[in-house]
Order: C-alpha cells, then structure tokens, then sequence
C-alpha cells in the first residue's frame, strides 16, 4: 500500500488532520490518497476519561469512531514497528493474525505522542494502574469495585484498611481528576455494602511538585488542593513515590503507606519510533518533542510534517514566542490546520503559520467543583464546574455522543453510580512482581497460589524450629516448599529489594500436575 500522505496517530492532532484531509479530497479519492495509522479505531476524548473511571460517564460516551469521524481517508489499525525515511515507508504490525504490513509514502504526518514507562520507579510496572485510555479507566474502575467486595469480606481491620486505601501518584489534570472521581465513587459506592458503612475510605494523593495543577497557576493549585483536603483527601506535595509493592508503596521521605492500589499519571517518555526517525533524520528532538516551523512543517524536510503533544510547533503568546502546550485544545486546532496545510502544498499553494489565540484550562475536581482559567480570569467552585460540563461538552465530537453524555450527567445527579462489576482484573499466567526488603511473600501453613522465579535480589525462608535458609537470585520457589496438603512449610519474606517471576492460575494446576520446575 502506498499513499500521498501518512498520518501516524490516532489522537487529536492526527484524527483532526485526517479529518480535513477528507473533507478536503472526498471520497473516493481521499481514500486512496490519505492514510491514518492509528493503535486504536477510535479517537478518545481524554478530558473524560477520569468520569469513566468514576462511573459517572460509559466508555462509549468518551470515544468516537475513526472511520466515522475521519470519513473520507483510509484508516488502518496497528502498531508503528518503524518508519524508514530512506524508502519512504513504515512497517506495521497488524495483530496476531496478520503478517506486518508495510506502507509506503510522500509526505508523513508525525502525531504519535508520548508512551508511557514506568520502569523509573522500582514496582510501578507491576503494580501501578495507567489512566491514558478507555481500556485504562475501564479497568481503573474493575480494580474499585473489586476492592471494595474484597473488603466487605475482610475481617480483619488491617486487611480491610489496606483494601480501602488507594493512592494516585501524580497532581496534574489526570491526578486531580482522577483522584476527585475515585472518591465521589467510592464515598457512595460502599454504602450498599454491609459491612463497610463505617469504614474509612483513604484516597491519598502523591506530587512531586510546590502545588498541583502547575499549568493552571498556584492559586488554583492552591483551591483545588484545599478543596480535596477538604473533602477527606490527603494531599502530599513535595514528595515521590520510590517503590511499590503488591501490599505498599514507599516515599521518598520514608513513609510506608499500606495499599493494595496504585493509580499512575505520570511516567511519559518519548516515542521510540519517533526517535528512530529523528536518529535517521539528524534531527534534535528535546524532550522527545521533534520541532517544526510554525506551519508543522520539519525544518529542512519538505515533506515531513509533526504535531500534538510530540510536536515543538511555535506558538505567539499575546506577542511572546513560546513553544504549544501539550494540550488538546492546541492538537485539535494544530490538527485542523495542518491537513488544510498539506492539502494546499498537494496542490501548489503555500500553507499557513500556526496562531491561536490562547482561551485558558479547567479542571474538576469532584462533587461539582472545579478550576478555571478562562481568558486570564480565574473561576473555581461550582460556577467552574458548570463551565468545565459545558465547554467540553461543546467540544465533545459527534451529537449523538453529546446526547448521551447529557443523559448519562443527568442520572448521574439524581441516581447512584452503577457498581455493577463487568470487567475483573485480568489474573496472568505469568507475571512479574516487586518486594522492598522485610515484605512477606506468603506464610507457612498457608495454601500455595502460585510458584515463583527470583529474577533478582533474594529471599528468606523461615520454618519455625529450622534455621531460616536464604534464596538466592535465579532460584525458584516450587512444589519442593510445599506439604502433602499444598500449604506453605515456610514464610518468604524478602531479604532485600527483589523482582520475581510468578506462576499462577492454570499454569501452576499443569506443573503441580504434568512436571517439576527444575532449578538453576
């Protein structure tokens, strides 16, 4: 397959592009012209997601169909293995049941954004749940509901407390967000449940910076975070998060808090096929953002183009030279105007600077309040969050989705959040997990679940009457631990900081069964 023009990104900046492409060739000719790649066949509207997660919102409010919305250029699904500049094509993996595919090009449209890595802080990969898409909410919202049936069995009230506690590293929009959403959810959905009427509900959100919602400037920082405190959220600023475990999640400051879940907004990091391409290219892209003239053109590159959040397009702040922020009111307008632009170039005209005249952020911040920056005024309170509905219903693609958003809201204020559970936890076979050091694997007499591998670090075996024996790195922990009646003869407890391979559900039923895990 081959193209005229390429869009790699599925996002704003590469839907909106796609979009006026086809509006400007029609079909059938934009189809045969016009090409968007994208990891997903929809475009969703990131400034809702986090009422996904709360359920105050479905999940097909917040998306909307590429090929529908993009009607008129040829949407194809997959992931972008590498981008060869020197032919003018790119390699994609289609699926599983799909050799990859390679498309060729004239002009390519850079609008792949950030990935996100974990890796920066010890467990985070294993234990931390991701809020960038629907499938993220979606399970965000699984992972709730689940704890708090798992705490309405509890005995315990250490066990339950751990349950009902969940922590969301990162104060930006998403934190915030997500965090404010999280507890209007949990504060109404435990009530339906016996035997958590009293319990505590613990949301604990963790910045590493003075205040949060550092682009829409301290003093709405500063109400928002007063808002939360206000309403039982703890509010840590200045303070990182340095390990996560199953049961934890340590500070930089060396406070444990015990927990069973994570919510991560951070962790971005520059697209790897993007650096390929600027590797090949000679191009320097800072912060994994490559640069553009202001009209998205790659400097010296006549027929590369970039924008969106991955994109270093110019921008006049009222006189003052700036870089876009990563925004998504900047990638839509960036969007739009770049397939007008690559229209114009396809048929000898010239294409036009990016401007737009900044209008300002809000965020919400739960039980209907939120923070405004609107034209350099500043609102907050309820007056704020009946703007954020407003606007971003306006913006929100598509009237059928408008319609049902509008419904969905409407409920939202007069009935209580549906807690029907859906869609659990995906148990792997096989996964990783990380231990900080004293942190208990399992305890003797207790049934085994699962074997385990130590890829790294080591760990203790206690048996009581027996000298405690040390498990070193590339050893597993098998059947041989075990008594006639599958229950641990020993406690693991973590020597020091360790990542293990686990073995679990059916896999560990066919060992038990068919073999025996051989040791190094």
């Amino acid at each position: 397959m081959e193209f005229d023009v390429v869009i790699a990104g599925g996002g704003f900046a590469g839907a909106y592009c796609a979009r006026a492409l086809g509006r400007a060739f029609k079909k059938p000719e934009g189809e045969r012209r016009v090409a968007l790649v994208a990891e997903r066949n929809v475009l969703v509207f990131q400034p809702m997601l986090a009422e996904v997660a709360g359920s105050s919102l479905a999940p097909l409010d917040v998306v909307n169909p590429l090929r529908q919305f993009c009607a008129g250029v040829n949407v194809l699904q997959g992931t972008i293995q590498k981008i060869d500049w020197a032919s003018r094509s790119m390699i994609i993996d289609g699926g599983r049941y799909t050799r990859d595919h390679k498309v060729g090009f004239k002009h390519l449209v850079i609008a792949l954004g950030s990935v996100t890595n974990l890796n920066s802080i010890p467990g985070m990969p294993e234990y931390g749940w991701p809020m960038k898409n629907v499938s993220d909410a979606l399970r965000l919202r699984a992972v709730l509901i689940n704890r708090l049936e798992e705490a309405n069995l509890a005995e315990e009230e250490p066990v339950r407390a751990r349950l009902l506690t969940f922590i969301v590293v990162g104060g930006g929009y998403t934190g915030v967000e997500t965090a404010g959403q999280m507890l209007d959810f949990l504060r109404q959905a435990h009530r339906g449940y016996a035997n958590l009427r009293r319990a505590k509900i613990r949301v604990v959100l963790v910045h590493g910076q003075d205040e949060l919602l550092g682009e829409i400037g301290p003093e709405l920082g500063a109400y928002a975070r007063m808002v939360l405190q206000k309403r039982g959220v703890e509010v840590r600023l200045k303070t990182r998060v340095t390990a996560v475990t199953a049961s934890r999640v340590t500070l930089d400051d060396g406070t444990v808090i015990e927990a069973n879940s994570v919510v991560t907004t951070i962790g971005n990091a520059p697209n790897p096929v993007v650096m390929d391409l600027c590797k090949q290219l000679g191009v320097e892209a800072d912060k994994g953002r490559v640069p553009t003239d202001a009209t998205m053109r790659v400097a010296g590159i006549e027929t590369l183009w970039a924008a969106g959040d991955g994109a270093a397009v110019p921008w006049s702040d009222r006189g003052k030279a700036k870089v876009s922020p990563q925004t998504a009111q900047f990638a839509f307008r960036q969007g739009m105007l770049l397939g007008r632009n690559i229209f114009a170039v396809l048929n000898g005209a010239k294409p036009r600077p990016f401007k737009y005249r900044y209008m300002g952020q809000l965020a919400t911040i739960g039980e209907r309040a939120a923070v405004a920056e609107i034209f350099g005024i500043h609102f907050k309170g309820f007056f704020a969050w009946w703007m954020w509905r407003t606007i971003y219903l306006a913006k929100l693609p598509g009237t059928m989705r408008k319609l049902r958003v509008m419904i969905d809201w409407t409920f939202d204020l007069i009935f209580p959040r549906d807690i029907s559970q859906i869609l659990p936890p995906p148990e792997d076979a096989v996964r990783a997990i990380h231990l900080e050091k004293d942190e208990t694997l399992f305890t003797q007499g207790t049934p085994s679940r699962a074997f385990f591998y130590i890829r790294q670090g080591s760990l203790v075996l206690s048996t009581k009457g027996l000298p405690d024996r040390t498990i070193a790195a590339g050893s597993v922990i098998d059947q041989d631990e075990l008594d006639t009646s599958n229950l641990w003869e020993a406690t693991g407890t973590a020597a020091e900081p360790s990542d293990l391979i686990v073995f679990k559900g059916r896999l560990i039923e066919y060992l038990r069964r068919e073999m025996r895990v051989v040791k190094r």
